[in-house]
């Protein structure tokens, strides 16, 4: 086996470990990175809700109160008003979705599912906490999800959810007396709940894997090209040329011309020595030959 080969075995060895312990490495950050990624974006959903929640109670509603006697305004619901805005986001966050989960709700829509009551139920036990992140089995596949309590914290919200008495007529038309009453200051009574399928951020990171991955084999490619061309002219050429020198020496012939005893690297130092050896042992054969007694 030549010297070229058994260094491509071991470099090509190398280069598979390395290249394999790099993508597992690299596979992970890049996961961890994009999950990362993806539940900001959702605080960034939560944050938006939140706004227009906060806009729709101390902007909105108190323009249009007054109206409430005559026609119910969803526009003033901050729910309402959270969720269409997020709708409209939607559009460019296409695999996020948006849910205002609620136990109680005036609006179907918003009633909980059974794993969101799960985490209203949590927010409830703990009220202290204020996020919960999470991960879930769907029909879809597993999906990651960011919560945060819905809490009652304005007493306008009383208005609607306290008893139907109180409760605008006009809203009685529309959802009835069975549904979203009895709510208390202070009550956690529900989730705003952001919800993305995990497959959002294992694309993005397996897209960032793809591109690293091909750019490394490149490199690896490009210096294993780079070391094998400097392997073969730098040492294999002039070890190949000594040993062809040397086997034609062991016959007695002397014409290959010396090796080149320019520069300070061990192949030029061997070279220089070979040189040496070689006139040395051209000078014997020179002195055995004229001097009979040493035949």
């Amino acid at each position: 086996m030549g010297l070229l080969l058994r260094f491509n075995l071991v470099l090509v060895g190398v280069s598979l470990a390395g290249l394999g312990a790099t993508g597992w490495l690299s596979r992970q950050m890049l996961q961890e990175k994009a999950r990362a990624q993806v539940i900001e974006d959702a605080r960034l959903i939560l944050e938006a809700a939140i706004a227009v929640r906060t806009y729709t109670v101390d902007q909105i509603r108190p323009h249009l109160a007054p109206q409430m006697t005559e026609v119910f305004l969803p526009q003033t619901v901050p729910a309402f008003a959270a969720t269409e805005t997020i709708n409209k986001l939607r559009r460019h966050y296409g695999d996020y979705s948006y849910k205002e989960a609620t136990l109680n709700p005036t609006n179907p829509r918003n009633r909980t599912a059974d794993w969101e009551a799960d985490v209203v139920q949590r927010f409830r036990q703990y009220p202290d906490q204020q996020e919960i992140i999470g991960e879930r089995e769907a029909s879809g596949g597993r999906s990651l999800y960011i919560a945060r309590p819905i809490q009652v914290s304005n007493t306008a919200c009383l208005q609607c959810h306290s008893t139907p008495a109180a409760a605008p007529p006009s809203m009685l038309k529309i959802y009835g007396e069975a549904n979203g009453f009895g709510w208390r200051q202070g009550e956690i009574v529900g989730a705003q709940i952001v919800n993305v399928p995990m497959t959002v951020p294992l694309r993005h990171a397996d897209q960032v894997f793809s591109t690293f991955m091909i750019s490394l084999a490149g490199v690896f490619t490009a210096v294993f090209l780079a070391l094998n061309l400097m392997l073969g002219w730098l040492i294999i050429r002039p070890i190949r040329r000594m040993s062809r020198t040397a086997d034609r020496i062991s016959t007695g012939d002397f014409s290959e011309p010396e090796f080149a005893e320019t520069g300070q690297d061990e192949v030029s130092l061997l070279g220089a020595s070979f040189n040496r050896m070689r006139r040395s042992l051209e000078r014997a054969m020179q002195m055995i030959h004229a001097d009979p007694h040493l035949s």
